[in-house]
């Protein structure tokens, strides 16, 4: 891990860290996130590169809803992204995993991690995700993570951590 890449680290897990976006991370996001078959359930993709140098470039504001990388330890790739948005008394959180990385434990690992990471930051909040009800990789982990199903919005399954 770069000096710099440390500094900015927002919360780590066993093996990976998560920071905010620099400029070399975006070819590597573009190519996951614009992928249509991958981000069939996820809204934020599809966008031109400026688009997203835009969002994700800027200095994250977690009451905004700040989008983050998950950076592998090992060897500095752009393993995902994370998000959180605090709004009154709730954290709202969305992952995805480069598919390179998948079903190797690293949502699971991170997302753990940041529990811990809002549960110090924002004591008492409430953790909450949203997804689509045919996205049952993602149903799986929420569940596997403790997550409780508590009902639908606007089309999605809303989970809250127990």
């Amino acid at each position: 891990m770069e000096k710099d890449d440390k500094r900015q680290a927002v919360f780590e897990s066993e093996r990976c860290y998560i920071r905010p976006f620099i400029e070399s991370d975006l070819d590597a996001f573009i190519t996951y996130r614009n992928n249509p078959e991958w981000m069939e359930f996820q809204y934020f993709k599809g966008l031109a590169r400026e688009e997203y140098e835009e969002i994700l470039l800027r200095e994250p504001v977690v009451e905004n809803g700040a989008q983050l990388a998950i950076i592998c330890k090992a060897d500095e790739s752009l393993m995902g992204d994370v998000f959180i948005k605090k709004e009154a008394e709730a954290c709202w959180i969305g992952y995805t995993i480069n598919p390179m990385f998948k079903r190797q434990g690293y949502a699971y690992e991170t997302i753990r991690a940041m529990i811990q990471w809002i549960r110090q930051a924002y004591p008492g909040v409430k953790i909450k995700a949203g997804t689509s009800p045919e996205n049952l990789a993602s149903i799986q982990l929420l569940k596997k993570l403790e997550f409780a199903p508590t009902g639908t919005e606007d089309g999605e399954l809303i989970f809250q951590y127990a």
